[in-house]
């Protein structure tokens, strides 16, 4: 499977891949001392349950410097009064976690920060504003994947592209071998190794028409995903299916 090189440089550079890469872009840039912030991805998901809408997931993805901002919120559709949540995960450009927080419109919160080269999650609840801390001994630069968040998901694929796919005869060659990662839940308070991957390109139905997008299988002991990016822009993500939950996602 081949990618374009500048396309694969800039996955590299945005989100937690080879330190190398990065430090030869910016020198291309003269090493400038401070830039803007550059969008990368923007937009929402559908999230559908037996076809019928029931959230939208609102996201935005910038670099600024060596720290990459990856930022959602999740709306429900139904309900007098839904609950929206909110999560903000910052990565620095060698892949470690800045830091991670969420909350929720009725009530607590949480961040996951590190602690030397592990974890720490701080919780606080409606009830209490006292945060009560959970400590995991996973290092810093392991997967946030957090419960609704499908954007984390994209972050997931753009890391294990750049991990899988190598210069060769002026193109990347990417390897369809799984890669396996350490990944925290936090909403669930809870750390699981997932596996994905790239299977390969398929023609998919997207929004009533037919598309050819890249396959990447998502799988754990308790799940198993099929994901879909672009790989004629950027990689980002535009479908998921989850048929154990009869769930889909899809880009707006």
């Amino acid at each position: 499977m081949r990618v374009d090189a500048a396309i694969f440089r800039a996955i590299a550079c945005l989100l937690i891949s080879s330190v190398a890469i990065c430090a030869s872009a910016s020198d291309k840039k003269n090493q400038a001392k401070s830039a803007a912030a550059q969008k990368v991805d923007s937009g929402s998901f559908g999230i559908f349950i037996k076809g019928q809408r029931v959230a939208t997931e609102t996201f935005d993805i910038q670099q600024e410097n060596s720290t990459s901002s990856v930022k959602s919120q999740l709306k429900q559709v139904a309900g007098s009064d839904p609950v929206t949540q909110k999560s903000d995960l910052q990565i620095a450009s060698s892949g470690e976690l800045v830091r991670y927080d969420w909350s929720q419109s009725s009530g607590g919160s949480l961040t996951v920060l590190p602690n030397n080269e592990f974890l720490v999650e701080k919780i606080t609840t409606a009830s209490s504003s006292k945060p009560a801390e959970q400590p995991f001994l996973m290092p810093n630069t392991s997967v946030i994947l957090d419960n609704n968040f499908f954007i984390h998901r994209e972050v997931l694929v753009w890391r294990y592209l750049a991990a899988n796919c190598k210069p060769e005869n002026g193109s990347m060659k990417c390897k369809q071998e799984p890669g396996e990662f350490g990944v925290l839940v936090p909403q669930d308070r809870t750390s699981v190794r997932v596996r994905l991957e790239l299977v390969g390109e398929e023609k998919v139905t997207f929004h009533g028409a037919e598309r050819n997008l890249l396959r990447l299988n998502l799988k754990s002991d308790e799940f198993e995903w099929a994901l879909w990016v672009d790989d004629r822009d950027q990689f980002k993500l535009m479908r998921i299916a989850i048929p154990a939950d009869n769930s889909e996602v899809v880009r707006d």
